[in-house]
């Protein structure tokens, strides 16, 4: 996968969305790193890298290195002021597709616990492991997910969950933090399953839909479903669609309210 092509979802004079593969780092500090986005986009298209920026590229937002999805990169600076804009102020709509381990009793649920960096870990120096607030967590800060039950089924013959998730604050880790607190870790994430979820391929987390508003170029950009049956090879088995990925789905979970399950 190291040295696989780029998948560009969007080019135009500001902005190159790609869609990044997991486990792929978006850029290095290391020049023998040769399978970084940055690499790949400078091999690619060697007329827009920038030699005046340390990485080429200007990269507004982040993914972690084992999440696939959209990536946006700015080429040129009023398109990085105007997009990176738009993320600290909270404008843009990030919406990613998970696998979770168990099934989700609720279908629709909102997540609004406080992450901080895990004392545990950082003390260590060995980890970027993040935490709900708590004794052990360090600056806490407020972060917000709601997440949407997809289907229910089996991965490997165990119980799973399918999400969409809208991330509405973009703390690190926050969708994976959020889900371990609620007891239902991404499959896959080795770190947040305390280094036992070790058979999977990969994490199934995947930036799936990505919306920058912005003055320069408003962007909308949505990947293919990578967690389908097909593309798992049958690992993964729905038992009960609850929601079909599309524009209705995404409005209810846009509008819907936490009064709805006032009931609980």
């Amino acid at each position: 996968m190291g040295h696989s092509l780029l998948d560009v979802l969007h080019r135009s004079g500001n902005f190159i969305v790609v869609n990044k593969d997991c486990d792929c780092l978006i850029n290095s500090d290391d020049p023998k790193k040769l399978d970084t986005v940055a690499h790949k986009l400078s091999n690619t298209f060697p007329m827009l890298s920038n030699p005046k920026l340390f990485h080429s590229f200007y990269f507004v937002h982040r993914l972690d290195y084992s999440c696939s999805g959209a990536l946006c990169v700015a080429l040129n600076k009023a398109a990085c002021a105007a997009a990176s804009r738009a993320f600290v102020k909270q404008k843009t709509v990030k919406y990613y597709l998970a696998l979770v381990r168990g099934h989700l009793k609720d279908n629709i649920l909102e997540i609004s616990k406080p992450i901080g960096k895990d004392y545990r870990e950082h003390g260590s120096g060995t980890s970027n492991r993040m935490c709900v607030e708590g004794p052990h967590c360090v600056e806490p800060k407020d972060s917000r997910t709601r997440l949407l039950v997809l289907d229910r089924g089996l991965y490997g013959g165990e119980p799973a969950t399918k999400l969409l998730l809208r991330l509405y604050t973009g703390r690190r880790h926050q969708l994976r933090v959020h889900c371990s607190h609620i007891g239902h870790t991404i499959i896959g994430d080795y770190t947040y399953s305390n280094r036992t979820d070790l058979l999977p391929p990969r994490m199934y987390l995947h930036s799936f839909r990505l919306v920058i508003p912005n003055e320069v170029e408003c962007l909308e950009i949505q990947t293919s479903d990578p967690f389908t049956e097909e593309q798992l090879d049958g690992q993964w088995v729905v038992q009960e669609n609850i929601y079909p990925l599309n524009e209705d789905t995404y409005h209810l979970l846009e509008n819907w309210s936490k009064q709805v399950d006032s009931a609980d």
